[in-house]
């Protein structure tokens, strides 16, 4: 499959150009044989089901192109029941130069905990996917700022989704990022499904 824009590569400058294979794939460093082997369909069984998986991974992606390798990977668990780990998806992501729309700096709204033992024991260890409702939560806060000329406003959003159904379980919002709007969002939650009694995962942070 890390070949496979490779072999495209020899078939259009042998079909448009008239290259020699031969030739083309010594170039680009490529079994000739292997090249042959992928331009008559006759993939291995592994190979054609990581082409399938790949061919799905890029579908979900043109749907959503602001997704990163790990949430592509939790929507083929949860909408098409496909299991594999993360890393086999951020090479498959790699191989198709499939990259998330959404950039990501360092300079985030939630704090890291002066002391990391002080850290919550991760307990779900990247298991984004439940069985069952109330069965796992995630909550995290998100920072939204704009400007009215050079006048900086910031607005914080609490949220708590349910990785079964992805609803949004509860939300809060406020101009600080501060310990009662997260309480606040949990309240409600817990107000809203008195029964419940989840596994309540955070990005474990201040």
């Amino acid at each position: 499959m890390r070949q496979r824009r490779i072999y495209a590569s020899v078939q259009m400058c042998h079909a448009e150009y008239g290259f020699p294979i031969e030739t083309t794939c010594e170039l680009l460093h490529v079994s000739r044989s292997a090249y042959h082997k992928w331009a008559s369909g006759k993939l291995s069984r592994r190979a054609g089901a990581n082409e399938r998986l790949a061919d799905k991974i890029e579908q979900i992606h043109l749907e959503s192109p602001d997704k990163g390798y790990r949430r592509l990977n939790d929507d083929l668990r949860h909408d098409y029941g496909i299991y594999v780990n993360d890393k086999k998806v951020l090479r498959i992501c790699r191989a198709r130069d499939i990259r998330s729309t959404i950039k990501y700096n360092n300079h985030g709204c939630t704090r890291r905990a002066k002391k990391p033992q002080y850290l919550a024991e991760n307990l779900l260890n990247r298991q984004f996917y439940a069985e069952k409702v109330n069965e796992k939560w995630l909550t995290d806060v998100t920072e939204f700022k704009w400007y009215e000329g050079t006048e900086v406003h910031k607005l914080y959003l609490s949220a708590i989704l349910d990785l079964c159904d992805r609803r949004i379980v509860s939300y809060a919002l406020s101009e600080r990022n501060d310990n009662p709007l997260v309480y606040k969002t949990f309240d409600m939650a817990v107000q809203e499904n008195p029964s419940a009694h989840p596994l309540f995962h955070s990005d474990r942070g201040y």
